[in-house]
């Protein structure tokens, strides 16, 4: 172009951005003023988005200034939005994006938007309600988006009771029947464990749409994953079409409940709909037949997946691990550096665990080391749980209390708890006595590590702090749950504890549990 003005520029800077080129988008500002045009409000508010982009708050600044030059800083609510924008995603705290809102003289529902957004996308939730309160303190305009991102806040901090308020808020704004503000609250009321509210907004909604089902499906999958399947199969046959948000979280439902033939069911729909060469969906699979049992298959979808993500590989680490297939886990992890993909945290415990259940004690040590050297990853609670357990497991007791010395946070309960496990079953007096008192010193809330307590104090005939062990963990709100079995038979999974009447209370289950002792006798093997 031989003749070109600041519009033409403008929407070089906006086109670079709306195909994520961000560097090149701020690479044009330069150009421009080399160029001799003037930029104006909305080339610095595309400027800014692509400094946001970049998360670089050098360049931000740089832009910043550029604005409070020409003068379009305070005099254009796209300049000032942009800039509170920026200053949010760049910055590592909200300060400099609260003193933009704060110099702003009429502030629209757009800038309230922009701010109670920063907070909660900072993971700030409690920051974001409270300028959703100011807000409303200053008769500030609330806009629908406002409302859904107040409830998505609530949602994060798990607060039903300030949930309810945003949906009180939400009614009396005569917002109630807006579609998308609906299915945040919806979304709110689950992931706040509200089940039943859940359901009620639910059957009270007019308008539902694939969202609003997918909300509610993904939501009783944790909250209740029978009812989800129900819900599951009432969206079919109330006439909306399943999309892979859909079958992703009822293939979760079907790992949680274990009903493989159901499993099979969704995955033979997935196919007949051409979904199966979908990634997330085929991550979905490879867990779900793990978590039911069938570990040929996940490695069967594994393995003919056109493309893979880091998820893929961890998802089938983790059924190698939870099969007890440590080497194979081992092997896998090994492909997967080789590949070129770069593990993270999530897959070094997967590898770990596998370690750990297959007695893979020396391999474990070493991917360990490989993390915490090599890849530089700093290891978290849980790692370092998975550690001691993978010590604890092979006998190695006093190495794994030495790890939980040195750790650079305070342990928690459930790693003190596989440590008492381990000096219980591998018989290390001293060991638990040392990790008794640290485990007493925490006061614990699970009722399982009072019962680990006691077992300990009674082998060594302390019957005093067995009594006062076993009367806490009687007082205890948390009951520990059984250990429970499941099995399928005829498309049914039925499920039984230690001494269930129901169980009991079936004769061919009783005589053939006889028959499976005799022949144990006869073969020489003993129950424990």
């Amino acid at each position: 172009m031989l003749h070109r003005n600041v519009v033409t520029w403008t929407a070089m800077i906006a086109g670079h951005n709306s195909c994520n080129h961000y560097k090149r988008a701020w690479s044009v500002l330069p150009q421009m003023l080399r160029d001799g045009a003037q930029p104006n409000a909305f080339t610095v508010s595309a400027v800014l988005k692509a400094c946001k982009g970049l998360k670089a708050l050098s360049c931000g600044l740089l832009a910043h200034a550029l604005a409070i030059k020409i003068g379009v800083q305070g005099s254009s609510i796209y300049v000032d939005n942009a800039l509170m924008d920026m200053y949010a995603t760049c910055c590592d705290s909200m300060d400099h994006a609260r003193m933009v809102f704060d110099d702003i003289t009429t502030k629209t529902a757009v800038c309230w938007t922009t701010l109670i957004t920063g907070y909660t996308h900072r993971g700030d939730a409690y920051g974001g309600l409270r300028v959703f309160r100011q807000m409303f303190l200053e008769e500030g305009a609330p806009s629908l988006f406002s409302f859904s991102i107040a409830a998505t806040a609530c949602a994060s901090i798990g607060s039903s009771i300030l949930g309810k308020q945003v949906h009180a808020a939400v009614v009396n704004h005569g917002f109630g029947s807006n579609l998308p503000v609906m299915n945040s609250i919806l979304d709110m009321y689950c992931k706040c464990h509200c089940a039943s509210e859940a359901k009620q907004l639910f059957s009270e909604m007019t308008h539902k749409n694939t969202i609003t089902w997918n909300t509610l499906i993904a939501g009783f999958e944790a909250l209740d994953s029978r009812e989800s399947l129900c819900i599951f199969s009432r969206m079919v046959s109330e006439g909306f079409n399943p999309d892979c948000f859909s079958f992703t979280s009822a293939l979760g439902a079907c790992a949680v409940l274990a009903v493989l033939y159901c499993g099979q069911q969704l995955h033979g729909v997935i196919v007949h709909r051409g979904l199966d060469n979908n990634l997330e969906l085929s991550n979905a699979l490879i867990y779900m037949y793990a978590k039911c049992g069938n570990i040929a298959d996940s490695h069967k979808i594994f393995s003919k997946m056109l493309c893979t993500n880091l998820v893929s590989w961890t998802s089938m680490m983790i059924g190698y691990g939870d099969h007890g297939y440590g080497k194979e886990a081992v092997e896998l992890f090994n492909e997967m550096v080789r590949s070129g993909i770069k593990p993270d945290g999530m897959v070094f415990m997967a590898v770990l665990s596998a370690c750990s259940h297959a007695g893979l004690v020396d391999e474990g040590l070493r991917y360990f080391r490989l993390m915490t050297s090599y890849y530089n990853i700093a290891p978290d609670m849980e790692i370092c749980g998975c550690v001691v357990d993978l010590l604890g497991r092979a006998g190695r007791v006093k190495e794994a209390y030495q790890l939980i010395e040195s750790m650079p946070f305070k342990p928690d309960e459930s790693i003190w708890a596989a440590l008492l496990g381990a000096c219980k079953v591998h018989k290390q007096p001293s060991v638990a006595k040392l990790a008794a008192l640290r485990t007493l010193d925490m006061k614990p809330n699970r009722a399982g590590t009072y019962a680990l307590l006691s077992n300990i104090f009674a082998a060594e005939g302390n019957w005093v702090d067995f009594a006062s062990s076993t009367k806490l963990r009687r007082n205890i709100k948390n009951k520990s749950d059984s250990g429970r079995s499941w099995i399928e038979l005829k498309d049914q999974v039925c499920s039984f504890v230690v001494g269930d009447r129901f169980v009991s209370s079936n004769e061919q289950v009783c005589e053939v549990l006889k028959l499976l002792i005799v022949h144990m006798k006869d073969v020489d093997m003993y129950l424990i």
